[in-house]
């Protein structure tokens, strides 16, 4: 309704990040707080974007993957998304295929067990097991064993300075990814060429949340605690009836966990906050580094935040955000 003072871009032309004006096809795209030029591409789990006249168009992969995460004193987040706790003491199924009554033949079986790592009650994951027909490869202290063989399975391993990882295939049904950092975290990585039925405390994998909580005897849990105990590998193995959290039992250790993991939501991280919700994981961080309370605090706050990190990484946002004084690679 009035005139202004300022510059404005010639018609047909729009201003980009650098306040140069452009025509639309050079204009730039935004992802996690960075500009993309022309034709660049992020990829997804399940898709492929290109930039394109300012817009991100994307097309959907062909094989679509989705990942489990086992992390820090029995975090979960399942194929689906649901997230949740537990504090068992045993060894449970965290994936297996086979589940449906008609066919009970599994051709892979994930086992994790737990042990006590805190005063408090809380657990860990220290050992996996990964069952592949006659093939075993068990993770343990730190480093893993192969024994048995299976001529239908394909497996490569790989080693970096955090991780080792497995790269699995199981010919006409899956491709998997194990990712180990050789302390409490573990990720499942999966992509299915059939719609065979998977199970375990990673759920369904049906796309669903809503239903992750199946039990072995295939009825959806009415809550975790119930879902978490039907799936132990051991039935000797005395139940789950409640979630410990360590910050109540270790009142003193509550607010350097809540600075130590402030990280999550600092600058730091900025260029992922708004691609990933931080809030569960810096819970999930101040409650482990509440339990870690026998040695070992420093190992479980950079696990929950390699998490994030990884999450992050995920969606195409790389964050550097290791120095040689916060939770320096070894």
């Amino acid at each position: 309704t009035k005139c202004e003072s300022g510059c404005v871009c010639a018609d047909g032309l729009y201003e980009n990040l650098d306040g140069k004006c452009v025509p639309a096809e050079e204009c730039p795209c935004e992802y996690g707080g960075l500009a993309y030029g022309r034709g660049e591409q992020i990829q997804t789990e399940c898709e492929i974007c290109t930039c394109t006249k300012g817009k991100w168009k994307c097309v959907q992969k062909t094989r679509c993957s989705s990942t489990c995460n086992l992390y820090g004193e029995g975090h979960i987040t399942t194929f689906d998304g649901q997230r949740f706790v537990f504090d068992g003491n045993c060894e449970y199924i965290l994936a297996m295929d086979g589940c449906s009554v008609n066919r009970p033949i599994s051709s892979f079986k994930i086992v994790t067990e737990n042990v006590i790592c805190g005063k408090s009650g809380v657990t860990c994951s220290r050992s996996i097991s990964i069952y592949l027909g006659n093939l075993t490869i068990i993770l343990r202290d730190e480093t893993f064993a192969i024994s048995g063989e299976n001529p239908g399975i394909k497996y490569k391993v790989k080693k970096n300075a955090l991780h080792l990882m497995f790269d699995i295939i199981i010919p006409g049904k899956y491709n998997m990814t194990l990712i180990w950092n050789k302390h409490m975290n573990f990720f499942i990585k999966i992509s299915r060429e059939t719609q065979e039925t998977i199970c375990g405390l990673c759920g369904n994998y049906n796309g669903n949340m809503k239903d992750d909580f199946e039990t072995r005897s295939k009825y959806v849990a009415s809550n975790e605690l119930e879902f978490v105990n039907s799936w132990k590998e051991n039935p000797l193995c005395g139940d789950v009836y409640f979630v410990v959290d360590p910050c109540s039992k270790n009142p003193y250790r509550k607010a350097w966990a809540e600075k130590t993991c402030s990280i999550i939501n600092s600058h730091v991280f900025s260029a992922c906050h708004n691609k990933v919700n931080r809030m569960p994981y810096y819970e999930a961080c101040v409650r482990d580094s509440c339990g870690c309370d026998i040695g070992g605090d420093c190992q479980c706050m950079c696990d929950a935040i390699a998490v994030y990190a990884m999450a992050c990484l995920e969606k195409g946002i790389c964050i550097d955000w290791r120095t040689p004084e916060f939770c320096r690679e070894f």
